[in-house]
């Protein structure tokens, strides 16, 4: 399968994808992207110790966020949610197993009509 990208990598900072294929790092213009096959903690170490004092963001879908909450691996997150559903998906509200943890939610929006 042949995956088309832009010349120029859009994040402009070291991205880690958690991938099951075992695969090189992918440098260009604008970013190195490397493919981590062996975890998400693995994944997220090598992240931490690009950003060095800067903070680390997760993407994804839902159960991307929740293994990551429910491996403890979270110290704060926000959640920017788009009224659409494409197909259906593990949402982020359910699922949650990590006992004792609590977190706050804040909520924006404007109405519109």
């Amino acid at each position: 399968m042949l995956i088309r990208y832009p010349e120029e990598a859009p994040f402009h900072t070291p991205v880690f994808v958690v991938t099951h294929e075992k695969r090189d790092p992918w440098e260009r213009p604008g970013g190195l992207a490397c493919l981590v096959n062996d975890g998400i903690e693995h994944a997220l170490d090598q992240a931490r110790e690009a950003a060095g004092d800067r903070d680390v963001r997760i993407a994804g879908g839902g159960a991307t966020i929740l293994e990551h909450l429910n491996a403890g691996l979270v110290d704060e997150f926000s959640i920017t949610l788009s009224p659409v559903l494409f197909a259906p998906a593990p949402a982020c509200s359910t699922g949650w197993t990590r006992p004792g943890s609590r977190w706050s939610r804040s909520v924006r929006g404007r109405r519109r009509g």
